[in-house]
Order: C-alpha cells, then sequence, then structure tokens
C-alpha cells in the first residue's frame, strides 16, 4: 500500500496512490488531499471565489515585506489611495520617474507640515540651480538661485511686499523679451538709479530713470525723447526736439509740428498758438512787435464786438450806421478800443449807443465827402454801462 503522511502540499508524493492499491486506500488519499488543502490555504475561510489568474497571483513572487508595510499604501483603485492611508518615506529620497499630474475640482498640493523648517522645491540644472522655497526663519516665500534656501534669493514675498534682489551690490531688472525688440526695468546698482530702457542690458539706451527726488527722461543721446500722450481723437505730447535743443509742448506726437510752446535752453519760449486767458491776468509783461485784432464791416447798422478785436474799420455803404457795441470787460476791469470810419459819397449819419459819455457833452460831427475817414476811440471801466468816446481824428483821408 502506498499510503504517505502528508499535512502540506511539499510532503505528498506525486506517484501514489500506485495502481495495485485497494479503493479504500484511494479514499484514505481523497482525505488526506482535503486536510493537506485546508491546513495549507486555513486562511480561506469564506465563501468567495478566488478570481485571481496565476499571472497575477505571480506578481506578489519574491515580496519580502510584512503585512504591516503592504498595509501602508492601501490600493483600492489602481493609481488612487484610500483616505485612511498615506504614503510615508521614513529616510531617504522618493525618485518618480515620468510625469506626475494631479487632477480633481479643486486640486492641493500640501509640501510641509507646518514645522519650523525651511520647504523647498529644488530644480537641479546642469551648471546652475534654482528654487522655490518658504525661508521659514523668515516668513518669506522665495525663487532664488542655488540650492541652499535663503541664498542669492532673486524674488521674495512677505506680508504685502515683493522684493527683486537680496541686497547684493549687483543689478537687478525685469526683462521683456521682445520678438523685435526687447525692454527691461532694473536697478543700477552702480549708478543708484531704478531705469526703464530699451535692450536687455541695464544701462544701455535708458528711457526713463529715477534717482534722490530727481526723474530723468532720455539718457543724452542725439535723439528726440517724448512724452506721447495718445488720446481718442487727437494726441499731444512733451517733450525735446534734439536738432533745435528746444522743449516742445504741442499737437500730436512728430517734433516741431503743431508746436504750441517751444522753449531754449536760456528759459525763452515762442508761442505757437494762441492763449485764452479767460479774464485772467498777465503781470508785469514786456511787449515787443505785438498786433492787435482787426475787424472790418461795411453797410448799414453793425455791432462792434469786443470779443473779435480792439480796432475797427467800418465803411458806410447805403444807409445810415447805427452801432451797437458788446461784449466789455466786466466792471471793475478797463477795455477799450478804436473804430475807423469810412464815410461814403452820400454822407450818411452815425447813431451811438445812449450809453457813450463824449468829451464836451455832445457827439462830434462826421466829416461829409466820400472816403473821409474820421477816428473815434472809447473805454469803460464799468462793464460798458458808460462808455467814454473820444475823436481822435477828423478829415483824414
Amino acid at each position: 500500500m502506498a499510503l504517505e503522511t502528508a499535512t502540506y502540499i511539499s510532503q505528498l508524493t506525486a506517484t501514489n496512490p500506485v495502481a495495485s492499491d485497494s479503493v479504500s486506500v484511494g479514499d484514505d488519499h481523497i482525505r488526506m488531499l482535503k486536510t493537506v488543502l485546508k491546513t495549507q490555504f486555513s486562511g480561506l475561510s469564506g465563501t468567495t471565489a478566488i478570481a485571481a489568474s496565476e499571472a497575477e497571483l505571480n506578481i506578489l513572487d519574491g515580496v519580502s515585506a510584512t503585512a504591516a508595510e503592504l498595509n501602508y499604501l492601501d490600493i483600492t483603485t489602481l493609481g488612487t489611495s484610500a483616505d485612511s492611508k498615506a504614503l510615508t518615506q521614513a529616510s531617504g529620497v522618493v525618485t518618480i520617474v515620468g510625469d506626475v499630474k494631479i487632477t480633481g475640482t479643486t486640486p492641493l498640493l500640501t509640501i510641509g507640515d507646518a514645522g519650523a523648517e525651511d520647504t523647498t522645491i529644488l530644480f537641479d540644472g546642469n551648471a546652475k540651480d534654482f528654487y522655490v522655497a518658504l525661508d521659514d526663519s523668515a516668513d518669506k516665500l522665495l525663487i532664488g538661485e542655488g540650492s541652499t534656501v535663503g541664498t542669492n534669493p532673486i524674488l521674495s514675498i512677505t506680508d504685502d511686499t515683493v522684493t527683486l534682489g537680496d541686497g547684493a551690490a549687483v543689478d537687478t531688472a525685469i526683462v521683456f523679451d521682445g520678438n523685435a525688440k526687447d525692454f527691461h526695468i532694473a536697478l543700477d546698482d552702480s549708478a543708484d538709479k531704478l531705469i526703464i530702457g530699451e535692450g536687455s542690458t541695464v544701462g544701455t539706451n535708458e528711457i526713463l530713470s529715477i534717482t534722490d527726488d530727481t526723474v530723468t527722461i532720455g539718457d543724452g543721446a542725439a535723439v528726440d525723447t517724448y512724452l506721447n500722450f495718445d488720446g481718442n481723437a487727437a494726441d499731444f505730447r512733451i517733450g525735446i526736439d534734439d536738432g533745435t535743443d528746444k522743449l516742445e509742448i504741442g499737437g500730436g506726437t512728430s517734433h516741431g509740428s503743431a508746436a504750441g510752446i517751444s522753449m531754449d535752453v536760456n528759459g525763452d519760449m515762442t508761442l505757437g498758438g494762441g492763449i485764452a486767458c479767460a479774464d485772467e491776468v498777465i503781470s508785469r509783461p514786456e511787449l515787443r512787435d505785438y498786433a492787435e485784432s482787426y475787424t472790418a464791416s461795411s453797410g448799414g447798422d453793425v455791432t462792434l464786438d469786443l470779443a473779435n478785436g480792439n480796432v475797427f474799420q467800418h465803411t458806410a455803404s447805403g444807409a445810415n450806421v447805427e452801432f451797437t457795441f458788446s461784449n466789455p470787460p466786466g466792471s471793475g476791469k478797463g477795455g477799450s478800443f478804436t473804430l475807423k470810419w469810412i464815410q461814403d459819397s452820400s454822407d450818411r449819419t452815425i447813431t451811438w449807443p445812449s450809453s457813450v459819455d463824449w468829451a464836451g457833452g455832445s457827439a462830434p460831427s462826421v466829416t461829409s465827402g466820400s472816403a473821409k475817414v474820421d477816428v473815434y476811440t472809447f473805454f469803460t471801466v464799468d462793464g460798458g454801462t458808460i462808455w467814454y468816446g473820444f475823436q481822435a481824428g477828423a478829415d483824414l483821408g
């Protein structure tokens, strides 16, 4: 009879039972196999079938971890960790080959555990390293060069302040790398200036610089420099016309065009347009080579409007003439004008405003005769309530 004694699979003899054994020996073998299976797989106490294939079970071949170690990560679905479990690295470095993606409605990556220690993301470059880090002792978020937190910080954030640089004697710049042109905003540390300039090299082609209490536009080069105001319907500028060495305030953006005011280095100014003083005072002027606005009219009745000037000419033609005076200066300010009268061949008469108070108490006679000229002057100090009138010349022409 070939019947071994076995409790575990390794104790079974593959050649038993032999052909000469009786049926009862076969029964003993079946009972022994049941005992071996129940003893060897004593943990299978439920009624659920094991669906794993031999390939899936073979994945565990060679695993030497303890049950506690396997329980560190309870993977219920491939790539998903149970909330009750945590991946913990007691010491050393965790290396991930490939990309890491964090998804979800509100994904969150937390670095650190609120301990009093620096926390760093380090970029390990070939020639240079860089880091983004929390400098916990200074309570600052840093972006810096190197691998040691706090050394050579390029940018730091704390409270409501963003700081560029670390106080070292070096230039610090923000460079805008354009397609055709570069620009920079920078600290020129050697000159102690804040600069806005063209290009990527600090200190070259400065457009604007600030130092102490001074703002400078331009860098001394032989070029025009302007502050342009880009309006919707019209543009304006303040700038230096380097070709003429003059400061201009004008309309448009091109030097020399529509210059309202230009000033040379001696402070002498040239006006390229009119000045509307809106009845305000111009004090202590010295006038040279000046002119007064002149208005000519002809025909019958006419209004002499001081808004158009202070010298008038009227040629009588076809009818007698009644004059009206309008827009005098306000009360308390002096205003005056001169009138040149040209008679026609029919000896036209003049009717003056009742507000005119003539020298001698009555209006002077009008010279008769074709093309004869009389000249009159008037002034008021009470807004035209009274005009003082004088004939400055008669029988001229």
